[in-house]
């Protein structure tokens, strides 16, 4: 009976060791050395210290920077360990009152036509780019709360826009985070 036991346990050993252990751990040191960045996260630094990631959007409300798309994630949005939507369909109450309130806010602001993405959330909440639509819309108020030229700071969302994969994959999109660092890079961060 041992003898039938032996070789099945050994086998066990030696593949939980090879596909549980070796081949992660293999791949992993692939990856940190041919995708550097990606493997660690696609980190984003500043002065030494990780400040985001370019995959994971965070929630700006400061008046001196762009803000992101609505979130869903977790109790107060952008929380990377609850990623997911709200679960509400297009005829629930609550998901109509929402978007109403963000129209009606972005039209106190002075905005006639709103993109879709400045009050809807995405589908995991943790989106990190907003279309250069909704960047344009913002620009005003960032500018102005600055104390700089909103062309100066148009710019710089020119500068941030990125082009569709191949012009084909894709849309045109502005990271927030990466036109935020952009924002204090060129400005200062100021107060606020």
């Amino acid at each position: 009976m041992l003898s039938y036991f032996r070789p099945a346990i050994t086998l066990l050993v030696v593949f939980i060791a090879l596909t549980g252990l070796a081949y992660p751990l293999a791949l992993t040191g692939i990856a940190n050395v041919l995708f550097p960045a990606q493997a660690t996260g696609s980190q984003i630094r500043r002065d030494g210290k990780v400040v985001g990631s370019r995959l994971i959007g965070q929630s700006f409300v400061s008046d001196r920077y762009f803000h992101g798309r609505p979130s869903a994630a977790g109790q107060s949005g952008y929380d990377a360990s609850s990623s997911s939507g709200s679960n509400l369909g297009p005829l629930s109450r609550q998901l109509l009152e929402r978007v109403r309130k963000d129209v009606t806010k972005l039209r106190v602001g002075g905005a006639t036509d709103i993109p879709a993405d400045a009050v809807t959330a995405s589908a995991s909440g943790l989106d990190p780019h907003i279309s250069p639509a909704y960047a344009e819309l913002q620009i005003g108020r960032v500018a102005k709360s600055r104390g700089v030229s909103p062309d100066r700071v148009r710019a710089l969302v020119t500068q941030g826009t990125r082009q569709p994969f191949l012009g084909l994959i894709g849309e045109r999109r502005v990271n927030v985070l990466l036109l935020n660092l952009a924002l204090d890079r060129t400005f200062g961060t100021g107060s606020g």
